[in-house]
């Protein structure tokens, strides 16, 4: 049986990508996550990540031009395909769906 939910990283980077629009790259993407996320990533996880949610159709990818700063290379762009989005939106439900009940949760007190 397939997976059906993202994990909380490929959530993140389908999310930071989202925020990001149409210059996400491996960089910025990395600093949404850093930044509104708070939580630090290696630009490595970042890409093998990436690569693993076009391997499922969950984003794609095209290349920029040749940049002089970036030494000639070609920067990567990602952007969400309708089955990401669709992934997105059934995790964020399935997350609010446990939240959901739980009396620890209430109020802000441990």
């Amino acid at each position: 049986m397939a997976r059906q939910h993202l994990t909380d990283f490929e959530l993140m980077i389908l999310l930071a990508i989202l925020r990001i629009g149409e210059d996400a790259y491996g960089v910025p993407i990395a600093k949404e996550i850093e930044q509104t996320g708070k939580r630090s990533v290696l630009l490595g996880a970042i890409y093998t990540a990436l690569d693993r949610l076009e391997e499922n159709g969950l984003v794609t990818s095209t290349y920029g031009d040749p940049t002089p700063e970036r030494g000639g290379r070609a920067k990567r762009f990602f952007k969400v395909t309708g089955k990401g989005l669709k992934a997105v939106k059934d995790t964020q439900k399935a997350f609010t769906a446990l939240w959901s009940g739980i009396p620890q949760l209430k109020g802000g007190t441990t």
